[in-house]
Order: structure tokens, then C-alpha cells, then sequence
């Protein structure tokens, strides 16, 4: 049984493909093992792979139930990735940018949009259906669930919750829209991309809880957006704690974080290390 935490808590889920999907819900179940239950959190943010992690561990679905969905046999055929050619795009997208984050975003969406409009993408159907696969419900749950997106035009970080009134499994898809590799998402007439191309973990929507657990598979920074650890220092908040990868996690989740051939070894990695960091959780989490 757990203790109450005294003040509010929130969980921040940040992104890392497939792979981050695995070694989230992994962690999250190893600390479950040890006592400290982040489910419960009174506020869940999710970017890219964070929001579908959050959208599980809001769902009410048991979390030996969602382990086990990680452990599932990988289905045959060649993993999507981000090559050098999205790579490429996106470093010239930061350097158009020239250190102003809207104006990276806006860069971002026009060549997801562009990379889409000539095939270079899975449709938005195809992807709404690969999105809609991962999740045990498609309506927003009765908890306070964020989701992270960026206009593909105006370059602007939108934070969807259910009083957006927009689809919820849409907007999980378009916080999971990588640039170049899924394709934008409509929602409510206007297209949307994943919110990592704002931060890899958008920490600040914590802003104003006592407790918060960030838990981030890709945690540094890059041009302007601002690294995970520096958002977690600027939090202000009485308690908090940033989880990354270990060693032996990074090795699991190897150099192609949307492979799933490495969403078992991840998910293993993420409940061992879980096993290595419960008590440094609890601080933060319990007090």
C-alpha cells in the first residue's frame, strides 16, 4: 500500500519513439513493483511517445496488462526511421530557425507537409489506424491528461486536453507526427506535428505542481529548444526528479529508437532499472 503524497503531483512522459514506449511503461511498471505508483498522478503529460504512454496509464487498464502489450511478437517487415535525409531537413529547419523555437516549428511542419504531400509519409488514415492499435480506449479519459502538439504552420506548441473537444486519438497521433516520417494530423481543420519539435518533453506544462516526475528518453537539448534537466531546474517546484535512460537501457534501446525489434529489450530494461531508482522516486513522489 502507498502512501499519500502531500501537494499535487504530476508525471511528464517525453518522447523516444517506439522504443521510448517500452522503456516508459516498463519503468513505470518496475516502480509499481516497488511500491511507488506514478499512475496516480493528478496531472499526466505526454509528448510523442510520452502521450501514448500517457494515454495508457490513464486508460484504466492494468499495468500488467500493458507490460505484457510490450512483450507482444514483432510483427515482420522493415522499421520506419529517422534517416539521414529527416535529419538533414531538420537541421536546416533549426538553422533557418536561427535560435527562435516558433519559428523551428513552423520550418519543421512545412517540410512534414511538404514530405507528405508527395507520398514521402504513411497516409494520416494509415497512421490514425497504427495510433488508434496502441490505445486501450479512443476517448479522452476522466483524468487530466495533456498532450503536446505544434501547428504545422504557424509553429506554435498547443497542450490538448479533453476540454479541447478535438478527437482524442488525432491528437495522440499528432503529438506522435515526427516530421518527415508520419505525416501531419488535422484537427479541427488545421494540420499538427509532433510536439517534440517544441521539447523532447515540454516539462514547463508542470509548472505549479509540488511533486513532478519527469520521465525522459531523449533529455538533451537542441538549438533553442532547452534540455530536460534545464526545465526540471526551472520548474520551481518542492520536489522533483529527472529518470533517463541507464547504460544498460541505452543499450537496449539501440541507435533506431522506432525499431520494434527493440520494444521488448526496452520494456526489460526500463522495470530493471526501475528496480535501481525506487527509492530516489519515492522521495519525490511520497515525501
Amino acid at each position: 500500500m502507498t502512501s499519500t503524497p502531500a501537494g499535487r503531483t504530476a508525471l511528464v512522459l517525453g518522447g523516444g519513439g517506439i522504443t521510448g514506449i517500452a522503456w516508459e511503461t516498463g519503468l513505470i511498471v518496475g516502480l509499481a513493483d516497488a511500491g511507488v505508483d506514478l499512475t496516480t498522478a493528478d496531472l499526466v503529460v505526454g509528448t510523442s511517445a510520452g502521450s501514448v504512454v500517457g494515454a495508457q496509464v490513464t486508460s484504466g487498464t492494468p499495468l500488467a496488462q500493458l507490460w505484457e502489450r510490450q512483450l507482444e511478437p514483432v510483427e515482420p517487415g522493415p522499421p520506419a526511421r529517422v534517416g539521414l535525409g529527416q535529419l538533414a531537413a531538420l537541421g536546416f529547419a533549426l538553422l533557418r530557425a536561427r535560435g527562435d523555437l516558433t519559428r523551428f516549428g513552423a520550418h519543421a511542419g512545412g517540410y512534414a507537409l511538404g514530405k507528405a504531400d508527395h507520398g514521402g509519409t504513411p497516409t494520416q488514415l494509415e497512421r490514425l489506424q497504427a495510433i488508434a492499435e496502441r490505445l486501450p480506449v479512443h476517448e479522452w479519459p476522466d483524468r487530466d491528461l495533456r498532450v503536446c502538439v505544434v501547428d504545422a504552420v504557424l509553429g506554435e506548441r498547443h497542450v490538448l486536453g479533453g476540454d479541447s473537444g478535438l478527437p482524442f486519438v488525432d491528437a495522440v497521433a499528432a503529438s506522435c507526427a515526427v516530421p518527415g516520417v508520419y505525416p501531419p494530423v488535422d484537427l479541427g481543420g488545421h494540420p499538427y506535428v509532433d510536439g517534440g519539435m517544441h521539447s523532447a518533453a515540454n516539462v514547463d506544462v508542470a509548472a505549479g505542481y509540488d511533486r513532478v516526475v519527469v520521465v525522459a528518453p531523449l533529455a538533451a537539448g537542441l538549438g533553442p529548444m532547452q534540455g530536460a534537466r534545464a526545465q526540471v531546474d526551472a520548474l520551481g517546484a518542492a520536489h522533483a526528479i529527472l529518470v533517463t535512460p541507464d547504460e544498460g537501457a541505452k543499450r537496449a534501446i539501440g541507435r533506431n529508437v522506432l525499431d520494434p525489434a527493440a520494444r521488448p529489450p526496452s520494456a526489460r530494461a526500463g522495470r530493471a532499472q526501475a528496480a535501481t531508482i525506487a527509492d530516489q522516486v519515492r522521495a519525490v513522489w511520497q515525501g
